[in-house]
């Protein structure tokens, strides 16, 4: 392995293990901002507790690894057709040793590659100056986060805003609509990069350019470092909260930025990254392509465990004082355990659950079960596994975003006699129906808690449909001590219904002009 090489596999193994220490003071700030004792609370604590975990491991911070996205600026005559082979050769033995999931899925045929490698991935963007350093800096952008990006084509109708013109006020409403629509399901409280002009795909690296700028520094253009300023503290006006369950903290960073654009387009592009912000970057020397320093800080000098102090422990004293009362269930579950729970209730599961994602929920739809499923529990989780001679290892096992099943999951409750699911987002109102006809719950688990909910799982029963590849194969597991809470029961409840509706109130209040 070439030292260019080993310094590729540093710089992914510490992107994707320990968060740098600007995203965990803005996370630890955001804690000190909620009531412990709220649901809000308790998932920062969560996901304090996981950040801790995940370094300690040197294992994922949450489960999805995303797309890898290198920036690599080279002196003049670098050879870069070696590093991208390279930085390739990294990304296999980095996933290879659990580090990273196997995230490339080829589009036509559904088949995963089993190594992060195929065409596109991973995303390598070169570009030289006239340094003789080499500067490398990765993100690892989540597909659930991802998947709430947004891009607005100016002027336009933004819901709850209203008309949005071609100026810094129409600017101004589409990012916010861009935090609102995200609500719980990109793992908030999070981050957002947001690109001005541009053509729609240059908009897009734009935005996600901005997410490379450190938390706290200040945006050079006055009127841009108003609109960033601005849009942080309206956007932690809207009541969303982590995780969407309602709160004071929605937002942590917005970075923006400008290019210029054709006369007849104006886009403003939005990237949305969840609170497990996995970015750094690297500067080499030139000749050996050892590591000279680390772009951004070490999360190790920011300690996510709160000191002990006498305030400190009044408010611990308190928040557990307040906790809502943990109702332990073994599955599988009755329909009475389930009927009895409602909107708020923090549950704890012990006994098996199987996961399942996409593709197992489009084959169910057409075909049986391999097991029993009746009174079973549906983990949406595309988890980190490694094998060895003593079998199958959890190495990450956070939820993912639910709503993608929305089409399947009432049916499928249904079919087979299942009395819970587990996700992070909620579902939508055909998921809410058959849970109050059939007598089911959604269990929202803390998103991105890959190590948090990995020691809940104390061993791998069996798996089925590998052919799907490790995330979305059925892992049967056996688990000890997995709380959720429920946020949409079998009365017809809904916490994320409930927090969308205020959230969009709130959000009509900004209606009015601010930039002219």
């Amino acid at each position: 392995m070439s030292i260019f090489e080993q310094s590729m596999y540093q710089l992914i193994v510490e992107t994707s293990t320990n968060l740098p220490a600007d995203v965990r003071r803005a996370i630890s700030a955001a804690r000190e901002a909620e009531d412990r004792a709220t649901r809000a609370g308790l998932s920062l604590s969560t996901i304090a507790q996981n950040i801790e975990m995940a370094e300690s491991n040197v294992s994922p911070i949450c489960q999805d690894t995303g797309m890898p996205t290198f920036v690599v600026h080279t002196p003049i005559g670098a050879n870069q057709i070696v590093m991208k082979r390279e930085i390739k050769n990294a990304i296999a033995r980095a996933t290879k040793e659990g580090k990273l999931r196997t995230n490339s899925v080829d589009s036509l045929t559904g088949s995963n590659t089993g190594d992060n490698l195929g065409p596109g991935t991973p995303v390598i963007h070169f570009e030289q100056w006239e340094r003789d350093e080499v500067d490398v800096r990765l993100i690892l952008k989540g597909g659930g986060c991802e998947n709430k990006n947004i891009q607005y084509s100016l002027p336009c109708e933004v819901e709850g805003l209203g008309k949005a013109g071609r100026d810094l006020d129409g600017i101004r409403k589409c990012v916010l609509h861009a935090v609102y629509q995200a609500q719980g399901q990109g793992c908030s409280a999070g981050f957002i990069g947001v690109g001005i002009g541009g053509d729609r795909t240059t908009g897009y690296e734009l935005a996600k350019q901005q997410l490379f700028r450190t938390v706290d520094d200040v945006n050079p253009i006055p009127e841009l470092a108003r609109l960033e300023e601005y849009i942080l503290d309206k956007s932690n006006q809207l009541g969303i909260g982590t995780m969407g369950f309602g709160g004071n903290v929605t937002l942590l960073g917005c970075k923006v930025g400008v290019n210029n654009r054709l006369p007849a387009s104006f886009f403003v592009s939005v990237a949305y990254n969840c609170w497990a912000y996995r970015r750094q970057g690297v500067l080499l020397d030139g000749s050996t392509h050892e590591i000279k320093s680390w772009i951004y800080e070490g999360g190790s000098s920011v300690s996510m465990t709160e000191q002990d102090n006498a305030a400190t422990d009044e408010a611990a004293a308190a928040a557990e004082a307040s906790k809502p009362k943990e109702i332990v269930l073994q599955m599988p579950l009755s329909e009475e355990d389930v009927r009895g729970l409602k909107v708020g209730d923090v549950v704890i599961l012990n006994g098996e659950m199987h996961t399942g994602r996409d593709a197992l929920h489009k084959y169910l739809m057409d075909h049986d079960a391999p097991i029993d499923l009746n009174g079973g529990v549906i983990y949406h989780c595309g988890p980190v596994m490694l094998k060895d001679d003593e079998g199958w290892h959890v190495k990450g096992a956070g939820p993912t975003t639910s709503i993608r099943e929305e089409p399947y999951q009432g049916d499928i409750m249904k079919k087979f006699g299942l009395r819970a699911v587990i996700g992070k987002g909620g579902m939508g109102p055909k998921t809410l129906a058959a849970l109050q006809e059939h007598g089911g719950v959604y269990l929202n688990a803390v998103g991105g808690a890959a190590q948090y909910y990995a020691e809940c799982i104390k061993q791998v029963n069996g798996v089925d449909f590998m052919e799907f590849g490790i995330p979305e194969a059925m892992w049967h597991l056996q688990v000890e001590g997995f709380a959720a809470i429920v946020t949409m029961d079998s009365n017809g409840n809904s916490l994320h219904a409930d927090v969308d509706k205020d959230s969009k109130a709130k959000l009509s209040q900004f209606k009015d002009p601010v930039f002219v």
